[in-house]
């Protein structure tokens, strides 16, 4: 029974350190990329999921995307053969700066930062995806002084996946990157997008394996980045 007693001291002990730690700060969601992430709308699934998670007076959402555009408009060190970012990292400086406005004066418990992009890139750009992608997330951390910094990545869809048809080389490249990048590091994940270009889109048309989403497939899209980022606020609170 001593024994027992013990165990039982021991796990309330944790519950309370673990309760302790989410209530310490406020969770930012930093959302950007390029079109499937410019057309989801986080107030349908993703800030309606955070929110019921984690309190909303606990939670801020940044979103920043702009469709059809490459990752060199986020990653200052872009650079492919001679040729760099006419624009620099306009993008990101510009989400960046939007981030820093709604996080003054306040104490974050994690940040996490979802990541919808890489069609553009599919046009020839692959070779250096995977180095823009790390340097992203490194920049992430030095502007924002922190090194436990989530990162969720949502795979480009099978829109591309016939290469010859969709005239995308390196769409292949960038899905294989995007997954690797994921297993690599126990700060990243990524969703499967596969099955949501399917069905009805915006305009009421019916889609298949379509660049873009349907409905419903932005709805789950933002249910599932919302359940890997929870997962990963879970599991590294407490490390």
């Amino acid at each position: 029974m001593k024994i027992k007693h013990i165990l039982l001291t021991i796990f309330l002990v944790a519950v309370a350190q673990s309760c302790k730690n989410l209530d310490e700060g406020k969770h930012l969601f930093i959302l950007s990329g390029q079109s499937n992430m410019s057309l989801l709308d986080p107030e349908i699934s993703f800030i309606p999921h955070m929110k019921n998670k984690f309190g909303e007076d606990k939670v801020i959402f940044v979103k920043s995307a702009y469709g059809g555009q490459p990752i060199m408009r986020w990653y200052k060190n872009w650079k492919y053969e001679d040729k760099v970012s006419p624009t620099g990292a306009d993008l990101y400086d510009s989400l960046i700066n939007k981030t820093q406005k709604a996080i003054l004066n306040e104490k974050l418990a994690s940040i996490s930062f979802f990541w919808m992009q890489g069609e553009r890139d599919s046009w020839g750009y692959g070779s250096v995806y995977k180095e823009s992608l790390m340097g992203i997330h490194r920049q992430l951390k030095n502007d924002l002084g922190r090194e436990d910094i989530n990162f969720v990545i949502g795979r480009l869809s099978d829109f591309g996946n016939d290469i010859e048809k969709m005239k995308r080389p390196d769409w292949m490249m960038i899905r294989e990157i995007q997954v690797n990048l994921a297993l690599s590091d126990p700060r990243i994940e990524w969703i499967d997008t596969d099955d949501l270009n399917d069905g009805i889109n915006n305009k009421g048309k019916t889609i298949k394996n379509d660049l873009h989403m349907s409905v419903e497939g932005y709805r789950i899209m933002g249910e599932r980045f919302a359940q890997k980022g929870e997962a990963l606020i879970n599991k590294h609170m407490n490390n």
